[in-house]
């Protein structure tokens, strides 16, 4: 279900994963060309790769929400797999857009590490879903979830370039698989619930404290701090 585009002033927005590439990127972006916004970033900071890029990261979102007075900057550590924190933290900033991209990433750790898939790709998602559900009665619901899926989900499909409407039924590893589920999850919800949401399949990306373990970076974490 899609909605038109929302104007996102005076918006308060939620960002889970907000230390990681994406979504530090995001809040940023944010805080740059939306005025007054309100922005809860929510991320667990785990040590999949070094947390000092995560760190640092934060801390670029901390100088640049200093100088965005008419803003705020929230940043909560935890992790989208506690249901509790979830449903605190919607019952008490109740948000205008929600934009999922915490995840347990990579595809060959999954190889090795399935449990945290479980719970960060899908237990992790089922909580923001139920918690997008519940304002959907409410006087304040979510106008639009946005939630990160994954090229990985075309799998074995051989067709390029990929399209959207290509089915993608063979996942090759947990990580996709558990991605792909994000899709019909998020699906099933939207049809039931009439939660707008839209699932964006990236592709691999890469920049500045961009993540060590993506082959695309062309430098390492320590040239980056001394650049």
């Amino acid at each position: 279900m899609l909605t038109p585009n929302i104007n996102l002033t005076n918006k308060t927005i939620l960002v889970t994963g907000a230390a990681g590439f994406i979504g530090s990127n995001l809040v940023m972006e944010l805080l740059k060309t939306v005025t007054p916004v309100t922005i809860v970033g929510l991320d667990n900071v785990n040590d999949y790769y070094d947390v000092s890029i995560k760190e640092y990261r934060l801390a670029e979102i901390d100088k640049l929400a200093a100088n965005c007075p008419d803003s705020r900057w929230i940043f909560v550590k935890g992790n989208i797999a506690d249901r509790p924190t979830i449903d605190d933290l919607f019952h008490t900033y109740h948000f205008d857009v929600v934009v999922n991209l915490a995840a347990q990433a990579g595809v060959r750790y999954s190889i090795t590490n399935p449990d945290v898939y479980i719970e960060a790709n899908i237990i992790g998602f089922y909580n923001i879903l139920e918690a997008c559900r519940a304002t959907m009665n409410s006087d304040h619901p979510v106008e639009h979830l946005v939630y990160a899926s994954s090229s990985s989900v075309y799998g074995t499909n051989k067709k390029v370039p990929y399209s959207t409407d290509d089915k993608v039924d063979n996942p090759v590893s947990l990580y996709a698989a558990t991605k792909k589920s994000n899709e019909l999850m998020a699906h099933a919800y939207s049809k039931l619930y009439n939660i707008p949401s839209t699932g964006l399949r990236f592709f691999t990306v890469y920049g500045p404290a961009g993540r060590p373990d993506n082959i695309f970076q062309s430098c390492d974490w320590s040239e980056k701090q001394t650049a």
